[in-house]
């Protein structure tokens, strides 16, 4: 879509997520631009401001306005101001506020530019050594009910790194419900205060962090990164049931055996030595 003429641009400002001194200087330039900053929390966002000179007028923009005050923001772009959306921490619209106005304003045909700089996520997700060329983002999980179980069973069979965020409270019991899941042998990695004075990253089996979080419950802000489910190779109880099935239908060993290892892949070597014990099986009746 064609940016309107005369129209103003949204900018999504990315701010710290602790350390004061990871602001860029584009950031700081657009901040003073613009004819409005669109801030989560006014008096928190006060504090970068002054750190950095900005005397630009705020708006308050939170999860609790954005709905009623949306509409009026997009019709100011269109007149031609240009309004910055930050959040408190980090990247907007990344489990924060702001994804209703980007939305509308890209309706609106508002230019909408993105001027990045930390992240929590991909902050822990570069630091974890883990997997990062493929990652699914989970947010924050639902306290309880059938949303947090649906949740936790696709993360508990997602075959690349996921990252969530998560309560600091309700740390051990969500590596305690992922090894329910079978996954207390996955390497996790559980980063604390990102950037700032107290940061700790931690790594190990969610089955030994579940634990040591039980008796040492973290503090602050809180990333988790969950190495890949490792696929388990099905047992000869499973291949010998699936290969009887298929030498009762008629099957040779040799082609029970083909299909077997292209079915639940594993190698024709084993699928054939099963089979012929099959086959052996059958003649000592």
């Amino acid at each position: 879509m064609t940016a309107t003429a005369g129209a103003g641009t949204l900018y999504v400002v990315s701010t710290p997520i602790g350390n004061m001194g990871d602001f860029s200087f584009r950031a700081v330039d657009v901040l003073k631009s613009v004819n409005a900053i669109l801030a989560e929390d006014t008096r928190h966002t006060r504090n970068l401001l002054d750190r950095y000179g900005v005397a630009t007028s705020m708006t308050p923009y939170h999860e609790h306005n954005e709905a009623k005050t949306t509409p009026a923001l997009v019709a100011r772009l269109a007149r031609g101001d240009s309004l910055a959306l930050v959040s408190d921490a980090g990247t907007p619209l990344i489990s924060d506020p702001g994804a209703r106005l980007v939305r509308a304003a890209i309706g609106a045909g508002i230019n909408v530019v993105a001027i990045p700089g930390a992240s929590a996520l991909l902050s822990a997700l570069v630091i974890s050594g883990l997997e990062a060329d493929r990652f699914t983002f989970f947010g924050f999980l639902a306290r309880t009910g059938s949303e947090r179980r649906k949740t936790l069973d696709e993360i508990a069979g997602l075959r690349h790194t996921a990252v969530l965020y998560e309560a600091p409270n309700r740390i051990a019991a969500t590596l305690g419900e992922l090894e329910q899941r079978g996954g207390g042998a996955r390497s996790v990695v559980v980063a604390r205060e990102m950037t700032k004075q107290f940061e700790e990253v931690r790594r190990g089996t969610v089955g030994e962090l579940r634990a040591y979080y039980e008796d040492e419950p973290p503090r602050g802000e809180v990333v988790l990164v969950l190495a890949p489910a490792v696929e388990q190779a099905p047992s000869d109880e499973v291949v010998q049931t699936r290969v009887n099935v298929l030498r009762a239908s008629g099957m040779s060993a040799r082609d029970a055996a083909v299909a077997v290892a292209a079915e639940l892949g594993v190698s024709k070597r084993v699928a054939y030595r099963l089979a012929q014990q099959s086959t052996r099986a059958g003649e000592d009746e």
